[in-house]
């Protein structure tokens, strides 16, 4: 290392699991070497393949670097350069003039998510600014709330599951929902670990032979949607043939006599196939080896939830590990996020009592509503964008830029790069890197907590969130206190919660990384003892049916299925999914050269036989449509489905694509049966040939 180096240990900010922490070299102010800690316990030395080239989007020269205003019209992107004073003055002043109109301060809608996933970039003074403001809240639910609603009906609040360092101990792992090579690549490291250590057997459960599944021992392939089913199905069996854990059943669990009644009358295995399109004997065989090859873990994830049934269908498999007693083992049970196990003091951090009672909540998935006047409150006035990219990833997207394009609308977007939602705004604010500002770290994939500090200066006229809401609230008049640095936040988030106990802002300086206050070894539920009313797991939940809900874990369909709507089915026949793309997250990373040459064009992998019926060919361009939208694609016939779905993994930005739309334009609004969670993958489409692309059909 050349003398004037010195190294850093800073964060991966982005929304993944592993929160790798990233060792970075700095020389003469400049960044100029990044890797993964090889001191880290989760890290271990190796970063996924977007972050390991991170520095090439710190120094890219389409970085967002001053602030902008529009002097074009609305989707064209064009803007000249303005100074920080005059757009944090006309920010102020157009918020002023919307909260003194008729309309108040509801007309104002703050649109977030975690394009970085810190504790104070993310969710600290933007939260306390709209709240000081009285603007309309944001519920932030496009991800993962359907399923953490069912998951805490189970087996309580905070989400608590098995410790994912404890996977490489496990016999049988099942992968339900989860692309884990590719969006847990440590997790899966683990995984990797147990089959060769202790000849675990790896399980994929996945409408979509993802290249997990490619590399699992086992890969079960229902039809999309109907996981809570194939979860009830293995219960069945487990209850029939005997293989419950009769001890844990009836010291951890609520409702075990209730739950064995309805699998075995409702759920047997030929109706099971029937529904699921999963064989007989496939679920006969996974029922009895997840129930007596122990420790066994599964690693739930978001793949499953995106449907309308999605919280009910994590309810029901989370109900599994107490079944079969896994959780009694240290590895065992279930694990869908690790983030309830911090108790970070998010009232401290982000004042809801700022809020005026009544205030009301617009839910993220329907932005495109929202921006049409369709729900209840006041016409959205006034919209402000940071850490996400709606233009893109929002559903329902030719209505979302229908109303993004509203001359009466006033956008600001505070952004690193010139987005689809930036090409909308009126107002562009340049934002900083992970490298270029401080924050404090959880994670929703181990147990660390994690230090960010600024490694170098920010390039150009670069600001944070945290700055840039400091700056606002003094241009609107708003106390001071309530808007302090960035070190005094980090103290109010550390708070003094159990799972933090002897963490500090003094030591996360010095170490950088500091496991949670959790038992060794940490096994959650191995006592039987669980964080809900009753104190136990509740198979069976009265919380749930004073809700409104079904009691009992049961299967509730999709709304678009061709079981459910054949009137639909028979217009548009093909189940569309849409997860993330390899070289993308979300859409980040969707610009760049390096990342989109990887990708390739826009794919939608399709049966042989689908793609037979329809006249096309491996390769060939095609339109993917509904009554919603329709983007271009290229035909991939993989193998990877079967016949009756199609797989089209984004997300790719709509300027950056054949036809300037990407598969948002087809996925539905519609809302999931508890959290108010997305349903992309409720998505029924068609399939037509086309010519060609279009003008921008190459993206490479």
């Amino acid at each position: 290392m050349a003398e004037d180096s010195t190294v850093v240990k800073n964060v991966c900010p982005l929304d993944c699991p592993d929160t790798c922490s990233m060792v970075v070299t700095i020389r003469s102010g400049a960044a100029v070497g990044l890797k993964g800690d090889p001191d880290h316990p989760f890290t271990r030395g190796f970063l996924c393949r977007k972050m390991a080239r991170y520095l090439d989007r710190v120094y890219s020269d389409r970085r967002l670097l001053n602030p902008m205003k529009r002097v074009g019209p609305k989707g064209e992107g064009r803007f000249e350069r303005i100074t920080w004073d005059e757009a944090l003055g006309t920010i102020a002043e157009r918020f002023r003039e919307v909260a003194a109109s008729p309309d108040g301060p509801q007309a104002i809608l703050p649109y977030s998510y975690y394009g970085t996933m810190g504790k104070i970039q993310a969710s600290s003074l933007d939260r306390r600014f709209f709240h000081r403001m009285g603007a309309s809240q944001l519920d932030r639910t496009i991800c993962a709330s359907a399923g953490g609603v069912g998951y805490e009906y189970t087996v309580g609040r905070g989400r608590l599951g098995a410790d994912p360092l404890a996977a490489a101990r496990c016999k049988l792992l099942v992968n339900w929902g989860s692309n884990t090579a590719n969006t847990n690549s440590h997790l899966w490291s683990l995984m990797v670990e147990a089959r060769k250590r202790r000849g675990a057997t790896i399980v994929t459960v996945d409408p979509y032979r993802s290249p997990t599944a490619e590399r699992s021992d086992w890969h079960v392939q229902p039809r999309p949607g109907t996981d809570a089913a194939l979860a009830l199905g293995l219960m069945h069996v487990i209850f029939r043939d005997g293989l419950e854990d009769r001890d844990y059943l009836e010291r951890a669990t609520v409702g075990a006599p209730r739950l064995r009644a309805r699998v075995l009358e409702e759920y047997p295995p030929d109706r099971v196939a029937g529904i699921t399109g999963v064989d007989v004997a496939t679920i006969e065989a996974f029922a009895r080896r997840l129930a007596t090859e122990q420790p066994s873990l599964i690693r739930l994830n978001y793949g499953m939830q995106r449907h309308h049934g999605g919280g009910m269908a994590v309810r029901t498999i989370a109900c599994l590990p107490a079944v079969i007693g896994s959780w009694r083992h240290h590895g065992g049970g279930a694990l869908l996020t690790t983030s309830g196990t911090y108790d970070f003091d998010a009232f401290r951090l982000t004042r809801p009592d700022l809020s005026p009672p009544g205030t009301r909540l617009v839910n993220m998935n329907q932005l495109g509503e929202a921006l049409a006047g369709e729900l209840p409150g006041p016409p959205v006035r006034a919209l402000y964008v940071y850490n996400s990219n709606p233009a893109a990833v929002a559903p329902n997207q030719a209505k979302v830029l229908q109303g993004l394009r509203r001359d009466d609308l006033f956008t600001v977007v505070h952004e690193l790069f010139p987005t689809d939602t930036v090409d909308h705004a009126d107002v562009v604010l340049p934002a900083t890197s992970q490298l270029e500002h401080v924050d404090l770290m959880g994670s929703y994939g181990h147990h660390e907590v994690m230090y960010n500090p600024r490694s170098i200066e920010p390039r150009g006229e670069c600001r944070s969130n945290a700055d840039v809401f400091r700056a606002l609230a003094a241009r609107m008049g708003f106390e001071p206190e309530l808007f302090p640095d960035d070190e005094t936040l980090i103290r109010e988030a550390l708070g003094d919660g159990p799972s933090l106990r002897g963490v500090t802002l003094e030591r996360l300086e010095a170490e950088g990384s500091i496991r949670l206050n959790l038992p060794e070894p940490y096994a959650p539920f191995a006592d039987g003892v669980f964080p809900t009313p009753s104190g136990k797991c509740e198979l069976y939940s009265e919380r749930m049916a004073r809700d409104g809900f079904d009691p009992l874990p049961t299967y509730i369909p999709p709304l678009e299925d061709p079981q459910s709507r054949p009137d639909l089915a028979s217009r548009y026949p093909i189940q569309l999914l849409s997860p993330p793309r390899p070289s993308f997250l979300n859409s980040t990373f969707a610009d760049s050269p390096r990342h989109r040459e990887a990708a390739g064009d826009p794919t939608v992998e399709m049966a042989d036989a689908d793609a037979r019926a329809r006249g096309v060919a491996d390769g060939a361009w095609v339109e993917v449509f509904n009554a919603r939208g329709s983007f271009r694609a290229r035909v991939a016939l993989t193998g990877a489905v079967r016949p009756g779905v199609a797989v089209a993994a984004g997300i790719y930005w709509n300027k950056l694509s054949p036809g300037r739309s990407n598969v948002n334009a087809t996925t539905p609004s519609a809302l999931s049966d508890m959290g108010g969670g997305a349903t992309f993958f409720d998505n029924l489409v068609e399939i037509r040939p086309i010519t060609e692309a279009g003008p921008d059909s190459s993206l490479s």
